[in-house]
């Protein structure tokens, strides 16, 4: 059970009570010039945002700094390049050389939790209207072994884009969708009804979590091998043998594919939007229903949240801070010229988020998407995933023998790791 806060800030409220009314004496009798000249607190935050992204979050960092509570502190923004990013957080902050706050995808917040002295609960700060105000399922991405430890920000996941000059009308079931994408393939000039990066494990969890697959189940044990996740594969490999998907996708020829007019239909998320050639015309429709379980196909979703860190001196101000983040005001800002998925119900009411069908789009979809596991375990899952799937397209190994390997190779892993603790 985690302990209050004001608790792990090393002071209780009564000596924190205290503690001010000397320093409001020591000032009064002179004795505080040297800390007065010290001028404006500092609250300094961590992110890895770019060009609008990071040109929005600074401006919503401005408008928070005007408001009552910033509370005089001024707030400090590093960007961060995301590849070193993660580890730079496991490194510094522990050893309290990191920032008050960090905005990271919830992926690596189970890990971070297990290490300790990475990210303060904050379930003593966090309020109903807060929890009320933000779209089902953002909290729980949150949330680890019962306690919330960020709040968060924005959410993405794949849809399906599609070409309107080359699909009319964007197909409902999976039946469907593979019947259209055969219709528009031409293999010998290189065209293709359906793209997408189906070697890659993430992209491939909406076919995975509409079979009912999942990495771990709901007491936390392995079930990479499940008969659920061995008949979604088959289920990949039966449409790459039907011809309508290119051999060996990578985001790149995704990329490519579709914007030389070779990709009627590709499954990417908002992160692709930004590369789309402006002369593609352009649709969007939430992933089919697939049509051996009559479930939608459900993509991971990544949530991006603010963390206090638990080495922050200025926990209070920081926890603020991450609470404007996800109010509705910021909300605009990041939604609008950000172009980010914000996780306020109230933004997606304004006007203009509900007439971009940008933003549309991917809320909709928010209606059958899954959060990605946060569990500390994760992390060692993606390699080995990634060598089993390259395995099957390649036919070097069946489905079931090369799911049974990599979750073998998870469980020595996460063996090793609990062995080291």
């Amino acid at each position: 059970m985690n302990k209050p806060a004001y608790l792990a800030f090393g002071l209780s409220r009564p000596r924190r009570l205290a503690l001010g009314l000397a320093v409001a004496a020591g000032l009064l009798a002179g004795a505080g010039s040297a800390f007065a000249q010290a001028g404006p607190k500092e609250l300094v935050v961590w992110h890895a945002y770019r060009a609008a992204e990071k040109a929005a979050f600074e401006k919503v960092v401005d408008n928070f700094a005007k408001t009552p509570a910033a509370k005089g502190f001024k707030v400090t923004t590093l960007a961060i390049p995301y590849d070193a990013y993660a580890d730079k957080i496991s490194a510094a902050v522990p050893r309290g050389k990191g920032p008050d706050v960090f905005i990271y995808a919830q992926d690596r917040l189970g890990g971070w939790i297990e290490a300790g002295k990475t990210v303060e609960p904050i379930d003593f700060f966090l309020d109903k209207p807060t929890r009320d105000s933000l779209l089902p399922g953002m909290l729980a991405a949150m949330t680890y072994k019962g306690g919330v430890w960020g709040l968060p920000i924005n959410y993405k996941m794949p849809t399906l884009i599609y070409n309107k000059d080359l699909v009319k009308a964007p197909p409902k079931t999976t039946d469907e969708m593979v019947k259209l994408a055969k219709s528009l393939t031409n293999a010998a000039s290189g065209r293709y009804g359906l793209a997408y990066w189906y070697t890659n494990f993430y992209f491939h969890s909406a076919l995975m979590n509409a079979f009912g697959g999942a990495v771990f189940d709901k007491d936390g044990k392995l079930v990479l091998d499940s008969p659920a996740n061995v008949a979604s594969l088959n289920q990949m490999m039966k449409w790459s043998k039907d011809g309508v998907l290119p051999a060996e996708p990578s985001e790149a020829l995704i990329a490519s594919m579709f914007n030389e007019g070779k990709a009627a239909m590709v499954i990417n998320g908002p992160w692709f939007v930004g590369d789309i050639d402006k002369k593609i015309n352009v649709g969007f429709a939430p992933l089919p229903v697939l049509d051996a379980t009559k479930k939608p196909l459900r993509p991971w979703m990544t949530i991006e949240g603010a963390y206090v860190a638990a080495s922050s001196a200025n926990k209070e101000v920081a926890y603020d801070f991450a609470r404007y983040l996800v109010g509705e005001e910021a909300g605009l800002v990041l939604a609008l010229e950000g172009r980010q998925l914000h996780t306020n119900k109230a933004v997606y009411a304004n006007p203009k988020v509900s007439g971009d069908p940008v933003l549309q789009a991917f809320r909709a979809q928010l209606e059958n998407a899954e959060p990605m596991p946060n569990r500390p375990e994760m992390t060692m899952v993606w390699s080995p995933a990634t060598t089993a799937m390259n395995k099957i397209v390649k036919g070097n190994a069946s489905v079931e023998a090369a799911l049974k390997e990599a979750a073998g190779s998870v469980q020595e892993s996460v063996a090793a790791l609990r062995r080291g603790k």
